[in-house]
């Protein structure tokens, strides 16, 4: 018999047919009669219900089966007597492939907390929290390739091992095969990366866009979807050491055509989301439901299905940075001091910013443009006042910033005295430069953190339960 998935059988199985089912038990209760058995095949957040009647089985042979266990099930479909699913399963064989001692099996039938299953980050996609998060993250990612697809964009591979810090940051991870505890030197003293296997130092990349901009000026309209790395000793609910990125770059877009790209694309992916993923987006909101029932008001986030048709139906805001500072410097909030990070021209705006003015102050999504150049990366457009690029900033309720780009500096000079003025070594992006000396065009683009959308997408408070195993400053387990 072929075996069904479990999310089919839900969503069309006959009362009568008889089915073969394979999964995982998430639970297990009944009398000394018959046993109830929730069982679970990662297709859906919804588990059927196998009843198995303890006559029809060899004598202490259901005992065997425990939460974790995995099972194939044949049987008959009858209608189910409960109300949370239409048929159920009656149970005439059962094979037990793998048992799970009740005793040492660390997903018990029970609540755990988020912290105890990053213990057990190979164990935690068996919850439904987790299965959850991890479908609506395979959702996401075919979204994105199915939209850049739809609009006529290529999909393009960048490096991940590079030489070119593309942020400028310097927070990177170094590759070599030099032998740790006595590379070769040169005669001033440091280390000889000439002997290294590439010849040269080389560290994993924190960004695919500038040769994203390379592919962009011949074939158009790119994008990026990969690993990035940072070796920022960040600890904190928003910051990984390795993460996956997507970064457009498109030939002739100036910066209104990337806001509108940017707005369009974001709206794809929720709707997406909404019509392909309700049981797991209906289920996480619940969770976030009973996760803050015991906080202030004041304090509990925004409903995750209410979230996300506020972005869905609002158009996004546009302001600039300068009125954003004038809003900001001139509401109560600040007033009163209740900002904990303080607003002058000039300032990164930090979340709480941000959130006050998506949240407070416009009622929907912004988008920020022209920051202070000081602020900002090396390879974006200067504006004609020569204090501001063409850059823009994506914000969203309750998580701030979830797009970061701009249009880029397309003239040689330019380019080239910006780099100066903050010690970017023209002379190894000497291939970039090139960009800009053969056949230069306007050009744009910007970057989505993934993980970040993953975590607006389904109310997860920190970025390690988004990802299927975090790498974070002292941590590289699993």
């Amino acid at each position: 018999m072929e075996r069904k998935k479990i999310k089919e059988v839900l969503k069309a199985g006959q009362v009568g047919e008889k089915i073969l089912v394979k999964g995982w038990v998430r639970t297990k209760r009944g009398s000394k009669n018959v046993q109830f058995i929730a069982l679970n095949d990662g297709s859906t957040i919804l588990n059927l219900q196998v009843v198995a009647e303890i006559e029809n089985f060899k004598e202490d042979f259901l005992k065997d089966i425990n939460s974790g266990a995995s099972l194939a099930v044949t049987g008959e479909l009858v209608k189910s007597k409960g109300t949370e699913q239409s048929v159920e399963l009656n149970a005439t064989e059962i094979t037990i492939y793998g048992k799970a001692d009740p005793d040492k099996y660390p997903i018990q039938p029970k609540r755990h907390t988020l912290e105890f299953l990053r213990e057990n980050a190979h164990l935690r996609f068996r919850t439904g929290t987790f299965s959850a998060v991890f479908r609506v993250r395979h959702a996401m990612a075919f979204a994105i390739h199915n939209y850049f697809n739809f609009k006529g964009f290529y999909y393009l591979n960048t490096p991940l091992i590079t030489a070119s810090d593309a942020e400028g940051a310097g927070q990177m991870f170094r590759v070599t095969t030099l032998p740790a505890n006595n590379p070769p030197m040169t005669e001033e003293g440091k280390v000889d990366f000439s002997q290294d296997f590439f010849g040269g130092s080389t560290n994993l990349t924190v960004s695919g866009q500038l040769e994203g901009e390379l592919g962009a000026t011949a074939l158009g309209e790119i994008y990026t979807f990969g690993p990035t790395f940072r070796a920022e000793n960040s600890n904190t609910t928003r910051h990984l050491s390795e993460f996956w990125m997507i970064e457009p770059e498109m030939a002739f877009y100036n910066l209104k055509d990337n806001m509108d790209l940017a707005e369009d694309f974001l709206k794809y992916l929720i709707k997406y989301a909404l019509d392909n993923c309700i049981d797991d987006l209906e289920f996480l909101t619940k969770r976030l439901h009973q996760e803050e029932k015991n906080k202030p008001q004041a304090e509990r986030s925004m409903d995750l299905m209410e979230k996300l048709k506020f972005v869905l139906n609002d158009k996004f805001v546009r302001c600039t940075y300068t009125e954003a500072i004038d809003i900001l410097k001139n509401s109560k909030q600040n007033k009163k001091g209740k900002f904990h990070y303080p607003v002058e021209w000039g300032v990164d705006l930090q979340s709480e910013h941000e959130r006050y003015l998506v949240e407070k102050h416009f009622g929907k999504p912004v988008i920020l443009i022209d920051y202070p150049k000081d602020i900002k990366a090396f390879y974006m457009k200067m504006n004609s006042d020569n204090k501001t690029v063409a850059a823009m900033d994506v914000l969203f309720p309750q998580i701030g910033e979830i797009i970061g780009g701009s249009e880029r500096e397309a003239d040689y000079d330019k380019l080239l005295k910006r780099m100066t003025e903050i010690g970017v070594p023209a002379k190894s992006m000497w291939w970039y430069m090139d960009t800009r000396r053969f056949g230069s065009v306007p050009h744009s683009g910007f970057g989505l953190g993934f993980e970040r959308l993953v975590m607006f997408m389904t109310g997860m408070g920190n970025i390690r339960d988004v990802i299927p195993f975090p790498r974070t400053p002292k941590n590289a387990e699993f």
